[in-house]
């Protein structure tokens, strides 16, 4: 009875997806749990996950029922860093990691999407689509749970071509976590909102409500 029990453990073992083998110091359930951490409470459930296999490999964690797609942190150095973002983006998203892995890093990768963008062969969202980041040092992610506690959001709302001017946004941050535009006039432009490093004051906070909506 003893062996056959061994047998029938092994078999269902065998028939695990490799990409639970594949998770040697984060597991599965704890790379969901750490990536969706990003996403707005109400949409982490349904999102759809990618994350890392030992072997550097961005393979699909769960399959999602939103329109959000999260990536979880990818392994190798000090930093936490996962995101969550509007499934319109993931051409744009999918073409950067391509990029990446040719050796294309940087400004460089920026400008050949922009420019594939501009000549219509990178698709862009067509409405506005936002981007999710939380990011911190290692320490504020529990590898084996997948609880976050810490880390810092940096929020963005992509308004692909939107300018200073048909937005009324500065290029730069008024205040700590006053939204501003980034790289207007291009492919990518987007909304920024950044948590501030400290709580503002309760005073701060209550007069930034004064000039109505």
């Amino acid at each position: 009875m003893r062996r056959v029990r061994f047998v029938v453990g092994l078999a269902a073992l065998l028939v695990v997806p490799a990409i639970v083998a594949a998770q040697e110091t984060v597991g599965v359930p704890a790379q969901i749990a750490g990536a969706t951490a990003a996403a707005p409470e109400a949409l982490r459930d349904g999102a759809q996950v990618w994350g890392w296999s030992v072997d550097g490999k961005l393979q699909e964690l769960r399959a999602g029922s939103n329109e959000l797609i999260c990536v979880a942190d990818e392994p190798g150095d000090e930093a936490f860093r996962v995101a969550c973002y509007h499934r319109s983006l993931e051409p744009y998203m999918q073409r950067g990691r391509e990029l990446r892995a040719e050796g294309l890093h940087g400004a460089e990768n920026l400008a050949r999407r922009h420019r594939e963008a501009d000549e219509g062969r990178l698709e862009m969202p067509s409405s506005p689509a936002s981007l999710y980041n939380l990011g911190g040092p290692l320490e504020v992610f529990d590898a084996k749970t997948g609880v976050v506690t810490g880390g810092r959001f940096v929020w963005s709302i992509y308004t692909p071509y939107a300018t200073e001017e048909s937005t009324g946004l500065p290029t730069a941050p008024q205040a700590p976590g006053a939204p501003w535009i980034m790289r207007p006039g291009t492919a990518s432009s987007h909304i920024m909102i950044v948590q501030p490093s400290e709580p503002q004051p309760e005073s701060e906070a209550a007069g930034s409500e004064s000039g109505g909506a």
